[in-house]
């Protein structure tokens, strides 16, 4: 991808441009998506709308907005889009570190942002790659906004996550820095049942007990997978927000995300000074 260039978009034909990456990306009916006059107004009131272009053809863009958080004036990331040809080419990850770039330029230190729970290439860029972390979820936070369902009678749960992207964690990350964590020395609070035919694996019970500075939870790899199974992705989303939500409450944060074909979310105590 040496031909890639980001930029700023400021003109109607740019903004049109993201709505046809939204169409192509996340297939949304049109009363789904972001319309050009929304773009338009944001680039001119303090959204950073950046794009990313492979000669002449935009590739993906990223478009955040200012936002508050517990009393602090943030950066709130709201899409990030990159057409399916380009995908696993590292655009995504190139497009947020411009989107951090520029908004420490304007005096911000804290961009936001909410993903699916279920989505572990999503945890994975999220927590491994950039560096963010998360305690905060939110249930059904969408609504039975059928395009953001992941399957039939699945509520729009949500994760948000904080990147402090002035801190030594982020830094580190953004180098590449940050070792990977060995999943046979962290307790599991979650794990898929024995047997089952890979991958349409189910969920078994969280264990609520545990102490463990760090503590893994289950995912599967790739939730479409689960689809051709009666109510399998509400099962794990069940589970999953249960220890979730449980061990946030006792104190634990999302640090890190282990990609693999047995993929899982790392939490970790949180001290006095996270």
């Amino acid at each position: 991808m040496d031909r890639l260039r980001i930029r700023p978009l400021r003109d109607p034909k740019d903004y049109e441009d993201c709505v046809m990456i939204q169409r192509e990306v996340w297939l949304h009916d049109d009363l789904d998506i972001t319309p050009v006059h929304q773009f338009c107004i944001s680039a001119q009131t303090g959204a950073v709308l950046l794009g990313a272009f492979v000669g002449k053809a935009m590739a993906g863009y990223v478009y955040s907005f200012p936002a508050e958080l517990n009393g602090k004036f943030c950066l709130h990331s709201h899409h990030l889009a990159v057409l399916p040809e380009y995908q696993g080419c590292g655009i995504g990850r190139r497009l947020k570190r411009a989107q951090l770039e520029e908004a420490i330029r304007r005096g911000y230190d804290l961009i936001t942002w909410t993903y699916d729970p279920m989505q572990a290439r999503n945890a994975n860029l999220n927590l491994h790659a950039l560096g963010a972390v998360g305690r905060t979820y939110l249930d059904n936070f969408y609504g039975w906004t059928t395009a953001l369902m992941l399957d039939v009678n699945v509520p729009t749960d949500r994760l948000l996550v904080e990147w402090q992207i002035k801190s030594k964690r982020v830094e580190r990350k953004m180098a590449g820095k940050e070792k990977f964590l060995n999943s046979d020395k962290i307790a599991g609070a979650l794990e898929h049942k024995p047997g089952g035919n890979y991958p349409r694996i189910w969920p078994g019970r969280p264990n609520l007990t545990l102490g463990d500075r760090r503590i893994l939870i289950e995912l599967p790899r790739n939730i479409k997978d689960l689809k051709p199974v009666p109510g399998l992705i509400a099962r794990w989303q069940k589970a999953v927000r249960k220890a979730l939500k449980h061990y946030f409450a006792r104190g634990y944060r999302l640090d890190d995300f282990i990609f693999g074909d047995r993929s899982s979310y790392v939490l970790k105590k949180e001290r006095s000074n996270p």
